[in-house]
């Protein structure tokens, strides 16, 4: 008998610890917008580019640009917001997310920066600009 309850609170805690290995791993929950997306605060909307069923947003605050191609609503469809500072490395974030593509940011006062996005097929690329 004594065997059987060290068997049986082995497998209670073993359930409970992946429980919790799991519920760590779940995803967080999505941000409500694009402002959000970046971190809210004084982030505000400076242009943006409609894909169709989605649209390709470029925020700042003052130091840092933030690009998040958001949808028009939650669906499976293959996603990218991306970035890049003249002279650096392009930033990407891509996949088949419900509602947004991104963030993705790079610190470029006073830098020229490309930005866009992708929804499906459906792609668009900024050229230099916002360059103050």
């Amino acid at each position: 008998m004594r065997r059987f309850k060290q068997g049986a609170a082995l497998a209670v805690a073993t359930v409970a610890a992946l429980a919790g290995t799991f519920a760590a791993g779940s995803p967080a929950m999505a941000a409500s917008s694009p402002v959000a997306a970046c971190g809210g605060g004084s982030y505000h909307v400076i242009d943006k580019h409609d894909l169709g069923k989605a649209t390709v947003y470029l925020l700042y605050n003052g130091t840092t640009n933030c690009v998040v191609t958001w949808k028009d609503s939650p669906n499976s469809t293959f996603v990218l917001a991306e970035v890049l500072k003249r002279g650096g490395n392009l930033l990407t974030d891509s996949g088949n997310y419900s509602t947004y593509a991104g963030p993705v940011k790079v610190s470029a006062r006073g830098e020229c920066i490309a930005w866009g996005g992708i929804y499906g097929s459906t792609q668009w690329g900024s050229p230099w600009s916002h360059c103050g």
